[in-house]
């Protein structure tokens, strides 16, 4: 079962051999993919939370997949790009889906198509204009205004995003990891897309591994990894992490707690 917030109280934590640096506190953010109502919601958690538990340095991880599948991708990296001014230590984690768009926007119409198969039509639609039904665009003439329709800052922030983060014996990265391999041998394409290998991998990493890319029904907590890709697009809820010393706690935002309110 899922972390439930109640209010005014943070989530229970639960204590583990892996620590986090003295007076440092994270926050990890599973993959978004374009649902920017449950983003604005967990911030707001996240928020709250950091507030109850007291002065630290709190560094916030994106684990990557801002984009596609959901309705909102433009505005979910429109927030993002604002979490610096809340919590300046704000990191980005590229995963396959930055990746894709990113080279989506190059003009290459074969790695359009690709980009749209895997869930980008719908990012395509949330920068496309108003009043224009993408469905009657060809693929050519989608590869040719996308670049011009996609904001220079969108593109500046997600081609600056990072593959890991370290963080004392935690290792934050998007898909995975590459089993026996160190962390800084590690190949860009097990970083954002590696899956059974890695999730079926039961030997120590050398750091606990925080990943997204995998989606679970609920955090995914193991003896060398976790994973926090809950699907979001699909089921309406979208999970973080907290961590601090050697607690760790998991912060959930849902959409049926919100969805009727004003």
């Amino acid at each position: 079962m899922f972390w439930k917030r109640k209010r005014n109280l943070a989530p229970a934590a639960t204590r583990s051999g892996h620590r986090i640096p003295e007076g440092e506190r994270v926050y990890a953010i599973g993959d978004i993919h374009g649902r920017d109502d449950l983003f604005a919601r967990l911030i707001e958690l996240i928020r709250a939370d950091n507030a109850e538990r007291g002065l630290a340095q709190v560094t916030l991880v994106l684990l990557g997949d801002l984009v596609d599948r959901g309705p909102e991708s433009a505005q979910v990296i429109e927030r993002a790009m604002r979490l610096h001014n809340e919590f300046p230590d704000t990191r980005l984690l590229i995963g396959n889906h930055e990746e894709c768009f990113l080279g989506a926007l190059t003009g290459d119409v074969r790695k359009l198509k690709y980009f749209m198969r895997i869930g980008g039509e719908a990012t395509v639609q949330s920068y496309w204009p108003r009043g224009e039904d993408l469905a009657e665009a060809s693929f050519e003439e989608v590869a040719e205004r996308l670049p011009e329709l996609v904001p220079a800052a969108h593109v500046d922030f997600l081609s600056r995003g990072e593959d890991v983060v370290e963080i004392g014996d935690y290792a934050f990265v998007h898909a995975g990891v590459r089993p026996g391999v160190p962390l800084e041998r590690q190949a860009l394409s097990d970083l954002r897309w590696i899956r059974d290998e890695f999730l079926d991998h039961v030997g120590d990493h050398g750091k606990m591994i925080v990943h997204g890319h995998s989606i679970t029904a609920e955090p995914d907590e193991q003896l060398n990894r976790i994973g926090i890709d809950i699907g979001a697009f699909r089921s309406g809820a979208l999970a973080g992490i907290g961590l601090e010393g050697s607690d760790r706690w998991y912060i959930v935002a849902r959409e049926e707690l919100f969805e009727n309110t004003a």
